[in-house]
């Protein structure tokens, strides 16, 4: 699976359970974004044991694209089975800020910035 757009790309690795974001995402609401949420929700229900998302090469995104994986977390509360991984970059100031905050909504959520 992969969304490929003008400044991004986000594929999921079957064989590493991970989706990996690159690149801007600078999408125009929650509409431009349901097929990057879809793409997750899609994984999820594939019943993996874990999920990792990594963001290290996501170098922008936006409220919209924070709203998206904001409520993609808080519907993980109720799924026992998954457990999520974010891969975040210490040199990308707005990631440490938000996947704390993601942690807050997710206490299982397993955050590891580099």
């Amino acid at each position: 699976m992969e969304i490929i757009g003008d400044n991004y790309k986000v594929c999921y690795d079957v064989k590493s359970t991970s989706v990996n974001f690159h690149g801007s995402l600078r999408l125009n609401g929650m509409e431009e974004y349901s097929p990057i949420l879809q793409l997750l929700n899609n994984v999820v229900d594939s019943n993996p044991s874990k999920l990792t998302l990594n963001l290290i090469h996501l170098d922008f995104l936006n409220s919209s694209g924070i709203t998206m994986l904001s409520k993609f977390v808080i519907g993980m509360r109720s799924n026992k089975s998954v457990q999520i991984m974010i891969l975040g970059a210490n040199t990308i100031p707005w990631q440490s800020k938000l996947l704390k905050n993601l942690q807050k909504l997710l206490p299982s959520l397993n955050v590891t910035m580099f």
